[in-house]
């Protein structure tokens, strides 16, 4: 039996229900966190919730908008189709033009540094610069790098696959994944996050994978995904172990298996875990500024660590 003070409320440090002080309670809301005590408790998707939150949950279903303040897509897997329609065609492109021997392919892949090409379709790997490479004479060709200003390659190679189950197995992940997101953050706020992701994988490969390597695929945004969506369970007392245990196995084939990019695969956890925690830990009351703003910085930061590698080559 809880022992009362003389004014008849729970000892001090004995959490209590907020609309009840003289109840002593162990429940918390599941979104605002405050405790609650029985009476108080309204059933939720995912546990219990507080009265003042399920009347704003309710505003805001009624005003259209998920529950980190997006707009509420009609269609959830818009995006993640288009997102699949632009990696096919990509895809498709490559392969009419010459699969792995493609110029689309040297133009879309990920590439620290410029490339000298002989006719064969081979690298010479001691050739790093462009002037260099010409004075082999015409037969040589140079393939520029994100070091010689091809910076569109940290974005469209998060586009570029040449193999079928290299496309399929991150489209397919896509597909599981994507509408699942837009629905709890909204269109806009997906996007930022796929993108996002794709960006701080690339800037993680163009620090420490080897210069001449292309890199290529939408994986990084994939992790960037798993990352949001195991913060999103986090955030409302979900069951984690399913994605950490559909993560862990994605961390044990990146590295047994040879040719994957351990590199673009951390980078895009990272960008996911960071961008997903500031859309949903954001402040109801400032919740869109507190999210362009960070995802914003998020960018600016990826950005500088960029142009800082590209001074350091």
């Amino acid at each position: 039996m809880t022992e009362a003070t003389p004014s008849g409320r729970p000892p001090t440090g004995v959490p209590t229900c907020y609309r009840h002080p003289d109840r002593e309670t162990y429940i918390a809301c599941q979104r605002c966190g405050r405790s609650i005590c029985p009476d108080c408790m309204r059933d939720a998707a995912v546990g219990f919730q507080c009265p003042q939150c399920v009347a704003e949950g309710a505003k805001s279903t009624r005003s259209g908008r998920t529950a980190y303040g997006g707009t509420r897509s009609g269609n959830p897997a818009l995006t993640s189709m288009v997102l699949m329609g632009l990696n096919a065609l990509v895809w498709v492109a490559i392969n009419v033009t010459g699969g792995n021997g493609s110029r689309l392919l040297d133009a879309f892949a990920l590439t620290p540094n410029g490339r000298c090409q002989a006719p064969d379709g081979s690298y010479y790997p001691g050739i790093t610069t462009e002037a260099v490479c010409r004075t082999g004479g015409a037969a040589l060709d140079w393939i520029p790098g994100v070091d010689d200003g091809a910076y569109w390659q940290l974005i469209t190679s998060a586009f570029t696959h040449v193999e079928v189950w290299h496309i399929g197995f991150n489209m397919l992940a896509l597909w599981f994944l994507g509408p699942q997101l837009e629905a709890v953050l909204g269109r806009s706020r997906f996007l930022a996050l796929y993108l996002g992701s794709a960006l701080t994988a690339s800037a993680t490969v163009y620090w420490f994978s080897d210069m001449a390597a292309g890199t290529r695929g939408a994986s990084g945004a994939i992790f960037g995904l798993m990352g949001a969506l195991l913060v999103i369970a986090y955030k409302v007392r979900g069951d984690v172990r399913g994605i950490l245990m559909w993560l862990g196995l994605n961390v044990v084939i990146t590295f047994t298996f040879p040719g994957i990019s351990w590199q673009g695969h951390l980078g895009g956890l990272l960008g996911g875990l960071v961008i997903g925690a500031i859309l949903v830990y954001a402040p109801r009351e400032r919740r869109t500024l507190v999210q362009t703003v960070g995802v914003s910085a998020v960018v600016l930061l990826t950005v500088l660590a960029i142009v800082l590698r590209s001074a350091t080559l």
